[in-house]
């Protein structure tokens, strides 16, 4: 798509644009001439060097600022630059989250995992809360404003089926923990301000190909996956991209809603039989 201007003078705040689905939703706002507020972490240089490159080409007005999204003052440190910056906030993409798969890290009692599980609720829940709570202010001086929380159907899933092998138990608990996020904020922040949550499937670069689990998983492991799966194939970024677009511009009359976007897998692994013929004579 050409850049436009259709979001000229509207103000977007990406959590996780430096990884591909955060990416992609930055590059969905950005191409539509909206300023992008994108905090980043140490974690990724090479990922966030990436992603400025490919803005700074594409021409996209954006600010990095380093932020860990864990820490309330450092949050509010970048509600307050995003303040000065640009006064308000209309769009709050809150697409942060950690979780340890079990086919990489094992049980949480392992020595390496001693951290593992604050760290999947302190990313996938405290941040998320954090973002929200610094920026509620900033958002209520929008019009048409939405938060769009990206969460995970390991909400839904839990460590059970093939998916056991992606969804550790924390980070299913802590997922499962967005939607109260999701409906309470609707409430909070209603009638300025619209607040849905997408929960995504397995997505390239997010539990599925170009991960870590993914390529650590045998191919029987992974075909078991995608036939669990209605559509029978993953996501890509981009398709998660236009949907969390659709839902915080265009979608003006949704709000407080839960959109799963797996592909048909929490309906996967059960088949619909022929009818039987039925044991009751003609008459």
């Amino acid at each position: 798509m050409n850049k436009t201007t259709d979001l000229s003078g509207r103000t977007v705040l990406v959590a996780g644009a430096s990884r591909p689905v955060g990416r992609a939703i930055a590059d969905q706002f950005g191409r539509r001439g909206a300023s992008l507020i994108l905090p980043v972490h140490s974690d990724w240089p090479e990922s966030t060097a990436e992603m400025r490159r490919q803005f700074d080409m594409r021409g996209y007005h954006y600010i990095c600022i380093p932020c860990d999204l864990t820490l309330s003052h450092e949050v509010r440190e970048l509600a307050n630059q995003a303040e000065r910056t640009f006064d308000h906030v209309d769009y709050l993409i809150n697409n942060i989250e950690r979780g340890g798969m079990p086919i990489v890290h094992g049980p949480y009692d392992r020595r390496v995992n001693r951290q593992q599980w604050d760290l999947e609720f302190d990313v996938t829940v405290r941040a998320k809360w954090n973002l929200y709570t610094h920026t509620a202010e900033l958002m209520q001086r929008s019009t048409g404003g939405a938060v769009i929380n990206v969460s995970s159907m390991a909400a839904e899933a839990g460590r059970s089926g093939p998916a056991s092998l992606l969804f550790s138990d924390g980070y299913s608990a802590a997922s499962r923990a967005v939607a109260s996020f999701t409906r309470q904020w609707a409430r909070e922040a209603a009638p300025k301000v619209r607040v849905n949550e997408v929960m995504l499937g397995l997505c390239a670069g997010r539990h599925g190909e170009n991960t870590r689990g993914w390529t650590s998983m045998t191919d029987s492991q992974r075909q078991a996956l995608v036939e669990h799966t209605l559509l029978k194939r993953t996501s890509d970024p981009e398709e998660v991209a236009e949907l969390v677009y659709f839902l915080a511009v265009r979608a003006t009359y949704m709000t407080g809603a839960v959109v799963l976007h797996d592909g048909g897998y929490l309906l996967g692994g059960e088949g619909i039989p022929p009818l039987p013929a039925g044991v009751l004579d003609e008459p």
